[in-house]
């Protein structure tokens, strides 16, 4: 629940229908940016500030505070911007999609970051996940190896809870999962996980990870051997809803 928008309402005297008309969404979508703390979209968290007379930062203090690494916040904004996201993962889920004890356990698993500092990461990468909560999400679309499903990260307590979780998101129109099945071989995706993003503008961006810190990539020429790459993975893999059955089966061995 965003308290500092109810007050924010509360004192201006606007009502969730007359902040909707003056910000141009439909006054279902400002009920739910306070009932269920969704974060708008950069251009309405703009509008609805201006027509409340707050700073943005008052009323999405989340969007504001700069947790992250320096390196890192050039590929924040386009994710946080992004139409369409294409993510593909050979060992462990993607982060917009991972559970709080997932994501605690691959931080600290990774060994590369001080101990001190994983909630700050964590609380980072758990803020992250309000792009695809927001009223106009991006299309999300992620491949990921089997083995991800399969790996203990965690514990198996933590797996199960994770992959219920993933079932559950993939119940969204606009989140899709597809496995690359066991009984694959070689395939693009044994080279390492990549994400596209879909600017509003229709640009692409890449993003490659690595053990010290992320690169964007905007090269005409990389972009197309990463978007080759996604067709290869993609097309190894299983159909959403297949996954998902495969996901649920996976979940019911770790339970």
């Amino acid at each position: 629940m965003n308290d500092a928008l109810r007050a924010a309402l509360s004192e201006t005297g606007h009502t969730t229908e007359s902040l909707a008309e003056r910000v141009g969404v439909d006054p279902k979508t400002v009920g739910r940016w306070l009932s269920e703390g969704r974060i708008p979209h950069a251009r309405h968290r703009v509008s609805a500030a201006e027509v409340l007379g707050r700073d943005v930062s008052d009323i999405w203090p989340d969007t504001s505070r700069r947790r992250d690494p320096v390196w890192f916040r050039p590929w924040q904004e386009i994710e946080r911007e992004a139409v369409a996201l294409r993510w593909f993962e050979s060992l462990v889920l993607p982060g917009l999609l991972q559970t709080e004890a997932y994501a605690r356990a691959v931080l600290a698993g990774a060994g590369l970051i001080p101990r001190s500092d994983i909630e700050r990461h964590l609380t980072t990468r758990l803020n992250r996940q309000g792009v695809l909560r927001r009223d106009d999400p991006p299309q999300f679309t992620a491949v990921i190896d089997e083995a991800v499903l399969r790996r203990p990260v965690g514990g198996r307590e933590t797996m199960h809870e994770q992959l219920l979780a993933l079932v559950a998101a993939c119940a969204e129109p606009h989140i899709r999962v597809h496995v690359v099945p066991s009984s694959v071989g070689a395939y693009a995706g044994l080279n390492g996980p990549f994400v596209i993003a879909q600017c509003p503008d229709h640009r692409l961006a890449g993003y490659l990870d690595n053990q010290v810190q992320g690169q964007v990539v905007s090269d005409v020429d990389d972009l197309a051997a990463i978007m080759a790459a996604w067709e290869n993975v993609r097309g190894e893999a299983l159909s959403h809803w297949q996954s998902v059955d495969l996901i649920t089966e996976v979940a019911e061995t770790w339970n």
